[in-house]
């Protein structure tokens, strides 16, 4: 048997994608439904071959430890592992074809959500289980992605960070530690707990009063940020309001690094307090819905009198658990929004969605979004800038790293943010000659490189479904939904001749 340990890492997603599909094998077997069972094990067998084809092949080869090559190993595995994820998803469900099972599994595997299935579609639960199984492994490899290739090479968002001197230092430290070693060892540490986390929030959703297939894909989608169900969302849901409150506090995973990647000179409790993204996220996420609360009275909208606590009280939960959804690009929308909506008075929120899901969630996390580490350093040089224009020969204080933050880092997050905007023009533009109307061209761009499949439901009002969609345009789709995940800057850097001599 070849080792996996010196094989590329495209090999490497070929062999888990392999096994991960003995899951939906066991789970149709145990439902006795034999042909789902018996498709997943044959592709999983099929491809197997393949993977060790590919891997006698390679055995041979001097792998380069340059982290121009892993990108591209990524690249290649968000375009072509869905390519294998597709094929028992097109063999089970012919009707839909073989390129919108692409985009179904492009769209999990970049942990997006989009689906080209109807909420009040027939689906059967092996292929929920098995979309929400590719998201969970997409969430879980941009962790280890983020962590062993891009805070080293400064991508990701970690170069906000980044100086002139640390520049020095982490071209040192790259040489002394092969990309391989990070990958395996990081991967070592995150796989347990990520998968106890799952495991813990899909136990508490069974005791709300889920059913298992339900509380473990919510599990799933909520700790990969993909939003995926096999219910159509929380509204067909059992847990109700105790189930919401158990996802609101896995958000939390979306938004902050620190509790995955734990310092060891310093406590997580610590770094969470320090944290900039977290405390960006409290402030949006108690603003936010309290605008949305209080308008109530300024537009006099009008709400039955004998409920109006009851609907209050929704009406702000509602508010602030879709706010923190979006924000960490999950999707999810609460049973009170609803409520929320008529208690503001405001017929139409999907600006404001639109908006927290291009902020995105944190860095070295599976949120997707420009991330709001890049928002709090232009946020923090427009406001240095603003207290040169009173007082122009003041000093900015707060240490060496903040003044990085603010000069290097804002630079960083304005070329990104440019980019980012860039692609949705550029994404808006292609759909639009395609017959998509101006107001869905922009949903759809947005949502697609924010990595926020269920935007288009929540923030359209035309009715548009992607299984509407035509090819070509799912094909605009799916070349976003893998910029977004992967990041303008990264992509980049793989077509930068330069990064490749280095």
């Amino acid at each position: 048997m070849i080792a996996l340990r010196n094989q590329p890492l495209f090999v490497v997603m070929m062999a888990i994608t392999a096994g991960s599909m003995l899951v939906p094998v066991l789970f149709a077997a145990r439902l006795e439904q034999w042909l789902f069972a018996r498709t997943f094990l044959y592709h999983s067998i099929v491809l197997l071959l393949i993977t060790a084809l590919i891997a006698i092949a390679m055995s041979n080869r001097d792998l380069s430890n340059r982290s121009a090559n892993r990108l591209m190993d990524i690249l290649a595995g968000f375009v072509l592992m869905p390519f294998f994820m597709a094929m028992p998803l097109s063999f089970l469900m012919p009707q839909i074809g073989f390129f919108a099972a692409y985009f179904e599994m492009v769209s999990s595997f970049t942990t997006t959500g989009a689906s080209v299935f109807l909420p009040n579609q027939t689906v059967p639960d092996v292929i929920h289980l098995w979309r929400a199984l590719a998201a969970w492994m997409g969430g879980f490899l941009m962790l280890v992605v983020a962590i062993a290739i891009f805070k080293p090479v400064n991508l990701g968002g970690f170069e906000v960070y980044t100086s002139s001197k640390d520049g020095v230092l982490l071209n040192q430290t790259i040489k002394r530690a092969a990309l391989r070693d990070r990958l395996i060892r990081y991967s070592a540490v995150i796989f347990p707990l990520y998968t106890l986390l799952t495991a813990v929030l899909a136990l508490l959703l069974i005791l709300s009063g889920d059913r298992m297939l339900v509380a473990v894909i919510h599990a799933m989608s909520t700790l990969s940020t993909s939003g995926i169900s096999p219910v159509g969302g929380l509204s067909g849901s059992a847990a109700g309001y105790i189930g919401e409150v158990f996802i609101f506090g896995f958000f939390i995973y979306g938004i902050t690094r620190h509790l995955f990647f734990v310092d060891r000179n310093e406590s997580a409790i610590n770094l969470v307090k320090r944290d900039k993204e977290l405390n960006m996220a409290l402030y949006l996420v108690v603003v936010i819905p309290a605008v949305l609360f209080f308008r109530h009275w300024l537009a006099a909208s009008e709400v039955n009198q004998g409920n109006e606590f009851y609907q209050a009280i929704s009406a702000l939960w509602g508010s602030m658990f879709t706010v923190l959804s979006f924000l960490t690009t999950t999707g999810f929308e609460s049973n009170g929004w609803a409520a929320s909506r008529d208690w503001s008075g405001l017929g139409t929120t999907g600006l404001i969605l639109m908006a927290v899901a291009v902020m995105g969630g944190g860095i070295a996390t599976t949120a997707g979004g420009v991330k709001l580490l890049r928002v709090y350093a232009l946020y923090k040089h427009g406001l240095r800038e603003m207290q040169r224009l009173s007082y122009p020969h003041s000093v900015g204080g707060s240490g060496s790293r903040a003044r990085n933050i603010r000069r290097e880092g804002a630079y960083a997050a304005w070329i990104f943010f440019m980019l980012f905007l860039v692609s949705i023009a550029v994404g808006m533009l292609c759909l639009s000659l395609m017959g998509v109307d101006f107001e869905d061209s922009l949903i759809l761009s947005i949502s697609a490189l924010s990595n926020t499949g269920p935007l288009l439901a929540a923030a359209g009002d035309n009715g548009i479904t992607y299984g509407a969609l035509s090819n070509t345009s799912k094909g605009v789709l799916c070349a976003l939904m893998i910029l977004g995940r992967l990041e303008a800057l990264a992509v980049i850097a793989i077509l930068n001749p330069n990064y490749w001599r280095k």
